[in-house]
């Protein structure tokens, strides 16, 4: 999740809002790709997770990364609760999970180097502290309870909030971890045909990527639990937003939508103030409770952008959010799948007239079909592995047009980072199934295998 958002003066006039998401436009040879993914750490001989504090900690391997890599330190208060550097950003997750929020790179080339790097960078501070990191969508065996709790006023404000508002918050919160990739748009009308075919088609991501079959110890009857918990959250801030596909869709009609959603804080002076349940309508008119007669600042906005989460979602970008957490590989996969989708115009047009007869129940019926059943899932007339396959043939071609070299010019394009999706679609098998069949056969049961095969 976001650290405070910053540079914003008051808002002086509504039009500001959307004038804010506007400001993303930038022309195609502008455009960046920032990856980001999380993980969970544990203690290596004892497979609980990591503490805040302690020799074996959270904090350990932020300040190891800060005095080995040159990272510069985030602070709230006085816990050391982010890093920075060259334009990328580490972050904590409320139980602990350690987020990479890459730079706007160019190519994905450059953004799997630097994933490349950040994990390098973690597993040689975690080996000397007796660490270890796994890429799972969801915590296979740790309990709630189990989870410790991060040192940030925000993710206490939201705890707090989450059992009034769904069942299921505080599971993402604590023990799920995603990757995702945040994409540029060059005008309004280039940001509403990308978020339509993002969301239509983030099921698919969520089947090619499904990586979460256990929780609490056992198999949970999904193949993404991190999708299925998101189904109950928060109605009102989470979903596959329908009206996006409705006429007159815009960045003011994102704006009235993220207006009507309920807000979580206000910043201040390195603190959260609580403004659970408030109005940001009321706060534009002075009027929020929590803090009488201001008015918010962009800055203020900006935060309240980031406690909306459905599917996919605008800042001054596009952020596709429907896949797991997961093996190196697919790291890289990620943001190959929806860069060789959306920023070639050719493939943004195939995808879109791949799904622009749906209609709203059956891009939910697809969101739910592919947290239980991945490529397995089937609705209506949508077979999920042959639309995967189809999917997969177009963000290839896109890459393919893209023709973005790598290694010096050795490499033509990026298409290679979709070969284990293209494996996916070839066997059928997702990292879900993999698991599963380990669990059943030479695992026997056993969950605690999972972190030594499967660690980074």
């Amino acid at each position: 999740m976001s650290i405070p958002q910053s540079g914003g003066g008051p808002i002086e006039r509504p039009e500001q809002l959307a004038e804010y998401l506007a400001d993303g436009c930038k022309p195609p040879e502008d455009w960046r790709i920032g990856t980001e993914h999380e993980k969970f750490g544990y203690c290596r001989d004892t497979l609980r997770p990591l503490p805040y504090d302690g020799p074996r900690s959270i904090r350990a391997v932020l300040e190891g990364l800060q005095q080995r890599f040159g990272w510069d330190p985030i602070f709230e208060g006085d816990n050391i609760i982010g890093l920075q550097k060259d334009g990328a950003n580490v972050s904590l997750e409320p139980g602990g999970q350690l987020e990479l929020s890459g730079a706007p790179l160019e190519t994905i080339h450059q953004t799997c180097d630097e994933v490349n790097e950040h994990l390098r960078e973690v597993r040689e501070v975690a080996d000397r502290i007796g660490v270890g990191f796994i890429g799972l969508g969801a915590a296979p065996i740790w309990h709630h309870e189990d989870m410790p709790v991060m040192p940030k006023g925000r993710y206490r404000l939201m705890t707090d909030y989450m059992d009034r508002v769904g069942t299921l918050g505080k599971t993402m919160m604590y023990r799920t971890c995603t990757v995702q990739v945040n994409l540029d748009f060059s005008s309004e009308a280039d940001m509403v045909k990308k978020l339509r075919v993002a969301l239509a088609l983030q099921p698919v991501a969520t089947a090619l990527f499904a990586n979460s079959p256990f929780i609490d110890g056992a198999p949970n009857g999904h193949k993404s639990w991190r999708s299925r918990v998101w189904r109950d959250l928060d109605a009102s801030r989470t979903g596959m937003l329908p009206f996006v596909f409705e006429e007159g869709m815009g960045f003011q009609r994102y704006v009235d939508y993220a207006l009507d959603v309920p807000m979580y804080f206000v910043y201040r002076d390195g603190r959260y103030i609580d403004a659970l349940g408030q109005s940001f309508r009321d706060f534009l008119k002075g009027r929020l409770p929590a803090l009488p007669g201001e008015v918010p600042t962009l800055s203020d906005w900006a935060d309240h952008l980031t406690t909306i989460f459905p599917e996919a979602r605008i800042k001054k970008f596009i952020e596709m959010r429907g896949a797991d957490g997961g093996p190196w590989r697919r790291l890289c996969a990620l943001p190959a799948f929806w860069v060789g989708l959306t920023y070639d115009q050719g493939a943004l047009d195939a995808a879109w007239d791949l799904v622009k007869g749906w209609d709203a129940e059956t891009r939910e019926e697809l969101r739910v079909a592919a947290s239980v059943h991945a490529l397995d899932a089937r609705v209506g007339r949508i077979d999920m592995h042959a639309l995967a396959r189809d999917v997969l043939a177009i963000a290839e071609e896109g890459l393919k047009a893209r023709a973005r070299p790598g290694a010096g010019g050795l490499i033509p394009d990026e298409t290679h980072f979709l070969a284990a999706l293209k494996d996916s679609v070839e066997t059928g098998k997702v990292p879900a199934d993999e698991l599963l069949e380990h669990y059943r056969t030479d695992w026997a049961g056993d969950l605690s295998r999972i972190y030594a095969e499967y660690s980074y």
